[in-house]
């Protein structure tokens, strides 16, 4: 138990890290609903409406997975060294009093 070491987690992920997903899932979205509008001109409304729910219930695992495995890839484990810690934050020192008038 004596060996017990500190860790200190950071997420360096960015808006840019995700950005390419999100466009692509836009994409993704406007092209059923592009395909959903012609096939409500050619009388298919059903059709149109089954397509876009099929697209969005099948792309969105997708797009979350992506995200999860974007976030988890930015995540950083460092271990704490607790000597380079103490020189870090030095003990605070005794408050000063000010003279008075």
């Amino acid at each position: 138990m004596n060996n017990m070491q500190r860790y200190r987690l950071t997420c360096t992920l960015s808006f840019g890290d995700i950005y390419g997903q999100i466009i692509v899932w836009l994409i993704v979205i406007f092209v059923s609903l592009a395909a959903a509008m012609a096939m409500m001109g050619a009388s298919r409304p059903v059709y149109a409406l089954a397509t876009v729910g099929l697209i969005l219930v099948l792309s969105l695992p997708f797009l979350l997975f992506a995200f999860v495995t974007t976030l988890l890839n930015h995540i950083e484990i460092t271990e704490v060294d607790s000597v380079k810690e103490t020189r870090s934050n030095p003990t605070p020192s005794v408050p000063r009093q000010t003279a008075q008038a």
